[in-house]
């Protein structure tokens, strides 16, 4: 039937669109491809390297490359599946879109899940806080857990892995409050709409 040929044709030029941008990206970016990294064992004395972080003073970015602060939703607490409040902040961008680093800190934790898909869990550099990037496509190429991240920098792209909508790839972006050597995956979620509201690129 023609309309089973046009749904047809709708998914395969999506499809040919998709894979098409994530080769332009994972070239500019330099990515590898969505598997974990092997953790680097780089000295405590480069990672100490990083300044304190503090609640108070947090020096944090918005961690998707160009967006505004004026474009962010507050997805805080909006109703999930299964009866689940959202305990983050969701932001939608173009598939490859280059996700950065909200703080200085290290990559505490490279995992892959059927909810959040490709991830990266992140500590900043005083241990208090724990961030979490998810529904990622790729890493950076090279990243690796134990490795020392800067605020602003590259560390994946934006994608719709785990149970995102393939139709609107977006970054989920939760912060724990935790404390320096409690687990990667422990921690009391808090908002990061207020943090990140008053920052990123201006019109």
């Amino acid at each position: 039937m023609r309309w089973q040929a046009a749904t047809k044709l709708v998914l395969w030029t999506a499809t040919v669109t998709a894979i098409l941008t994530s080769l332009y990206w994972i070239t500019t970016y330099d990515l590898l491809d969505a598997r974990p990294a092997a953790a680097t064992g780089m000295s405590g004395a480069a990672l100490d390297a990083n300044p304190p972080v503090s609640m108070a003073s947090a020096s944090i970015t918005i961690p998707v490359e160009g967006i505004r602060a004026s474009e962010l939703i507050n997805s805080w607490d909006q109703s999930r599946a299964e009866g689940r409040l959202h305990r983050a902040i969701d932001i939608p961008a173009p598939l490859g879109t280059a996700v950065l680093a909200a703080m200085d800190g290290k990559i505490e934790k490279l995992f892959a899940s059927d909810r959040g898909g490709l991830t990266i869990y992140q500590r900043s550099a005083d241990g208090t806080l724990m961030l979490y990037y998810a529904h990622l496509q790729g890493y950076r190429r090279g990243l690796a857990e134990g490795q020392a991240v800067r605020r602003g920098q590259v560390i994946a792209i934006v994608g719709a892995s785990g149970n995102a909508d393939p139709a609107v790839p977006h970054l989920h972006f939760q912060i724990l409050r935790t404390t320096p050597g409690a687990d990667w995956n422990a921690g009391e979620p808090i908002n990061p709409y207020p943090l990140l509201a008053g920052n990123g690129p201006r019109p």
